[in-house]
């Protein structure tokens, strides 16, 4: 079996309603009423960028379009704004998530940067051609944020995958 380098312990099968969960609790986190300024990042692209690097076969391009949709209809924005970025994106996880898991967090985070610029560039341009004002270039941080945010976000969802399933002295696992 090829190991990834680094990484000696095993996961164990995410639990399907954990995913669902975070993805929930990330659009929850997004429509707070927080005042949304250009330079805070977008959880919930962050959350479904991550599951779709970590389980593609469950969270795909139809779950980003649905939560795109859930986020356009919050945020009064053009319908499809948030959908067709967050569809982009999902679709250039799953492109990405075989070469991806092969780095450590950080060099991960470093990787999906681009994703993140290019998501906030695709809803700047639906923006400004639907009529909408500059934001400023406080945008510019926000993609950051974001991929700043990776190892945190990596440590916290995959926490569950990391405990022992029945520690036993006779099991080599």
């Amino acid at each position: 079996m090829i190991m990834r380098p680094g990484h000696q312990q095993l996961l164990l099968p995410v639990n399907p309603l954990f995913v669902w969960g975070s993805l929930i609790v990330a659009l929850l986190v997004d429509m707070l009423p927080l005042g949304r300024g250009a330079w805070m990042p977008d959880v919930l692209a962050l959350v479904i960028v991550f599951w779709s690097v970590h389980q593609p076969a469950r969270i795909g391009i139809g779950a980003a379009f649905v939560f795109g949709i859930f986020m356009d209809v919050h945020q009064s924005a053009m319908l499809g704004q948030h959908a067709l970025s967050y569809t982009m994106l999902g679709f250039l996880a799953i492109m990405a998530h075989r070469r991806l898991l092969w780095y450590p967090v950080f060099s991960q985070a470093l990787q999906v940067l681009p994703l993140f610029a290019l998501s906030h560039l695709v809803e700047l341009v639906i923006r400004m051609i639907g009529g909408g004002v500059f934001p400023g270039w406080t945008l510019l941080i926000a993609p950051v944020v974001e991929a700043a945010l990776w190892p945190l976000v990596s440590v916290l969802l995959l926490a569950p995958q990391r405990r022992t399933p029945e520690p036993d002295a006779n099991r080599p696992l």
